[in-house]
């Protein structure tokens, strides 16, 4: 039978019969728009977009808001290892923020220390903090594991309320800048943390589609299963909640350099979940569309300011709408396997 002829139908001899040809089935190929959102250009197009706004717009107002945004784009690029690429719901996500701060705080304050040098000093405390609170919390699953780490979180918080060398409730205050006095400057400061972010988002997505990116998706999708197929969850699940500890640490960092001041205020729930709206409206396990989502969550107030105060009404009525409209997130993710 040459190619592109149909199967043959035996007749009564013994012979075969061709049938008709079989046309073959063409299947639908990635449309414009799955391309252009797969696009490995969109990353390095977004970066040159943070790199221009300084020249578009430098009030210090302005600067302050980007700073922030970007700041939180580190804490959502965190988050999302935990939630978006392991199926973790933490809610205390903000204890490992204020873990970050106020160990670069103390050590910057008290022993006179450069703020980028605390930087290992934070990475090895946030993953010891990391072991103290996911190895006992990761045994547990869903509901269970998500009032666990609130709880946690709000530990965390209450302990830096009450201890002395935290500041207690007025915390710390006259952390030095990142860089010392240069960072005094907002639009150099701003590109410091556009660097460090950057590059912390590009480790976020390399880390997504490494060996441990895979063990992570399977463990998301059925932990029974990939354990069944000799996947050690409760290692793998704890390298997650290790690995979004020190982006959130780091991230703790850049906001007590940016604020020269930090206080338990700033680490409440509420942070935890604005974080995870973040994830959530992006779109859980897409890097692109968690760095979105968390411009979205941390720019729309801001650009909603002028409606006092409706703005949280109207900021509240615009998230209902894109989740009924996009309930996979704004850039959902799009697996490449076969």
């Amino acid at each position: 039978m040459s190619a592109g002829e149909g199967p043959g139908v035996s007749a009564g001899d013994g012979t075969a019969v061709q049938g008709p040809p079989v046309k073959p089935v063409k299947g639908r190929g990635p449309t414009f728009i799955t391309r252009f959102l797969e696009s490995r250009h969109l990353g390095w197009a977004g970066l040159a977009i943070g790199l221009l706004a300084p020249f578009v717009i430098a009030t210090p107002y302005a600067m302050d808001v980007m700073t922030s945004a970007v700041v939180f784009v580190m804490l959502a690029v965190g988050l999302n290892i935990v939630v978006g690429y392991c199926g973790l719901l933490d809610l205390g996500y903000a204890a490992f923020f204020a873990v970050g701060a106020y160990t670069s705080g103390v050590l910057s304050t008290e022993l006179k220390i450069p703020l980028l040098a605390t930087v290992p000093a934070v990475v090895i405390v946030t993953v010891v903090a990391g072991v103290i609170i996911g190895g006992p919390t990761l045994r547990l699953r869903s509901d269970y594991l998500a009032i666990v780490t609130l709880g946690f979180g709000e530990i965390i918080r209450i302990t830096a309320n009450n201890l002395d060398i935290t500041g207690g409730p007025s915390g710390i205050y006259g952390i030095p800048g990142l860089f010392g006095d240069a960072s005094s400057n907002q639009v150099v400061f701003y590109y410091a943390v556009l660097i460090i972010v950057a590059v912390a988002v590009l480790l976020a997505a390399r880390l997504g589609r490494s060996r441990i990116g895979r063990a992570w998706r399977f463990v998301r999708e059925d932990e029974d299963a990939a354990e069944a197929m000799g996947i050690n969850t409760y290692k793998v699940k704890l390298a997650a909640y290790i690995a979004g500890a020190v982006w959130g640490g780091l991230a703790g960092v850049l906001f007590a350099a940016q604020l020269s001041a930090i206080s338990p205020a700033s680490f409440t729930f509420l942070q935890s979940a604005l974080v995870l709206m973040a994830v959530v409206l992006g779109g859980m396990g897409s890097t692109p569309g968690v760095v979105l989502g968390a411009i979205v969550i941390s720019l729309l107030p801001e650009v909603l300011r002028g409606l006092a105060d409706y703005r949280f009404f109207a900021f509240g009525v615009l998230l209902i709408i894109v989740m009924i409209a996009r309930p996979q997130g704004l850039w959902p993710h799009r697996s490449r396997e076969r």
